[in-house]
């Protein structure tokens, strides 16, 4: 095995790149040497060893669940995200102008919470604040990887860092830069995409009620909408995160509404649960798509996270899936590097990619079938819908199934029956 200047480099330094990084460490003990490789410049280390926490009304944020929570825990770093996270105790899903609704509690799965929303800015700069204090872990940043050249036993990676290009070796790369990477189709990775033709709109709400850590499902006839739990941003006001999806022929429509008649609309389908909508933050819109790489795994190269897999954001399972995967890969490398195998061997990432096919199948046709379920209004489906929310809500086995799905479970796992 020849030698390499590292063993593990990661194209894309955000939140999954950064928590595959963490896992990387902490799953071989510090032995493996990894390098990340960010294209915007990292924030300052904390002096403390704690990053700095600034609330903001327009924080974006990432629902964790209860599965991503229990690999946080086991990677150290759980008790650093708790202090600013919002713990989802109940889920209420329903449709609107429909009879049916189910209810699904943290207590009735006997878990501690369902899941948690951590703000974006927080669980990055926890992640990093954290790596950045390991000798093992190296961060170049602001810079990128232009090129991938695969030889036999290693990979070789040009690296553009402000007017300076050097080469470096590695005994794997992970493509790690989002559902637009250029590296993917530098690779000629094809991609599979199925286009929802819908347009999702993120901004945060602040409710007259508190949410008291109910995260909200609902139908609408635009198509359907989630607002999670959020921690208070210390003007007092309770927040929640919403994800709305509308036919993506009203994308210039709704972005044009203003914040009054952005709130009346969102008022009249999502009813007066949490009281009067009373302030919507900036609001954004990107359009929504299925995409999954045709190829995740090659010699000396893995895809991970968007770039490897886009989901619908409603279901909430794109983020959880990706940080399954990267610890999933970590596992594996990690007794590869102490059995002294080279971990860029094709027939050891196909092992990786083998272990994760049923979860990304199931998980990628869970969350693109409850799209679609939910956001057909025909009469007839609306019907059969409504009467299997109903159905679900009475009949305890196919609910607690239904949750641990969601919460990023697989079946027969030992956390599904505790």
């Amino acid at each position: 095995m020849p030698h390499t200047d590292y063993d593990v480099v990661i194209a894309g330094g955000g939140m999954v790149g950064a928590s595959l990084a963490l896992s990387l460490y902490t799953r071989s003990k510090g032995s493996l040497r990894v390098l990340v490789v960010e294209s915007f410049a990292l924030p300052p280390l904390a002096e403390s060893g704690l990053p700095t926490y600034r609330p903001s009304f327009d924080a974006r944020s990432t629902a964790l669940s209860y599965g991503s929570q229990q690999i946080y825990r086991e990677l150290g770093i759980w008790p650093q995200l708790q202090a600013h996270q919002s713990t989802i105790a109940k889920v209420h899903v329903s449709d609107r102008g429909h009879f049916g609704s189910v209810l699904m509690t943290a207590e009735s799965q006997g878990w501690e919470a369902l899941g948690y929303v951590v703000e974006n800015m927080w669980l990055g700069n926890v992640l990093l604040n954290h790596l950045r204090q390991h000798t093992n872990v190296a961060f170049l940043s602001p810079a990128k990887v232009v090129e991938i050249d695969v030889a036999d036993g290693y990979a070789t990676l040009s690296l553009q860092e402000g007017d300076t290009q050097r080469d470096i070796t590695t005994q794997l790369i992970a493509v790690a830069d989002g559902a637009e990477s250029s590296l993917r189709s530098q690779l000629g990775i094809a991609t599979s995409v199925s286009e929802y033709h819908q347009l999702a709109v993120i901004a945060n709400v602040a409710t007259e009620q508190p949410h008291k850590g109910c995260a909200y499902e609902r139908f609408t006839e635009r198509g359907p909408l989630a607002l999670l739990p959020l921690v208070d941003d210390g003007s007092g006001q309770s927040r929640s995160a919403l994800v709305w999806t509308f036919p993506d022929k009203m994308a210039e429509e709704v972005m044009a509404w203003s914040d009054s008649e952005f709130l009346a609309e969102l008022q009249r389908n999502f009813g007066y649960r949490l009281g009067r909508l009373q302030k919507v933050g900036q609001r954004a819109s990107f359009p929504l798509q299925l995409m999954q790489a045709e190829e995740q795994v090659r010699s000396r190269v893995v895809v991970m996270g968007n770039a490897a897999h886009s989901l619908h954001p409603v279901a909430g399972q794109g983020f959880n899936l990706a940080l399954r995967d990267a610890d999933s890969l970590s596992c594996l490398l990690a007794v590869a590097h102490s059995e002294k195998r080279a971990l860029g061997e094709l027939s050891l990432l196909q092992r990786y990619l083998a272990s994760q096919d049923l979860d990304q199948r199931v998980t990628t046709a869970f969350s693109d079938q409850l799209t679609g379920i939910f956001s057909n209004r025909k009469p007839v489906l609306s019907v059969v819908r409504n009467l299997g929310l109903l159905l679900l809500d009475v009949t305890p086995a196919a609910k607690s199934r239904f949750v641990a799905r969601a919460a990023g479970i697989m079946p027969g796992s030992s956390a599904e029956s505790s």
